[in-house]
């Protein structure tokens, strides 16, 4: 299986939803359209979108561990949403919960980070 990436700015947010498998394969592309996502627009956030992603290994980690690097140094904070079982046993193992947080819908990601900004 393949991964889908969709990402899209709303307000001073970067929404990236990821639909298939986040593996070794997939990574490199996934880092990539994330990075340029960042630079070139105005966002201080980011909120991932999992419902689709239904597996990830550690170097889909190593992607969203970099990217919730770049986006601390920034300032913003980002977010995980919609996180199905599989992948949500990963996160809880790697200790990512410890330092993201998590909802059970984007609309509620989207609020989260609203009050914030």
């Amino acid at each position: 299986m393949s991964l889908q990436t969709e990402i899209h700015k709303h307000r001073n947010m970067l929404i990236v939803r990821l639909q298939g498998e986040l593996d070794h394969h997939t990574a490199e592309l996934v880092r990539t359209k994330m990075e340029e996502a960042l630079l070139s627009s105005n966002v201080h956030h980011i909120i991932l979108n999992l419902n689709d992603l239904h597996f990830m290994d550690s170097s889909g980690i190593g992607v969203i561990l970099g990217r919730y690097k770049q986006i601390k140094g920034k300032g913003g904070q980002m977010v995980v949403c919609e996180v199905n079982p599989q992948v949500h046993r990963l996160f809880e193992l790697s200790g990512l919960f410890k330092i993201m947080s998590f909802y059970d819908n984007e609309r509620m990601a989207i609020e989260s980070l609203e009050v914030v900004s």
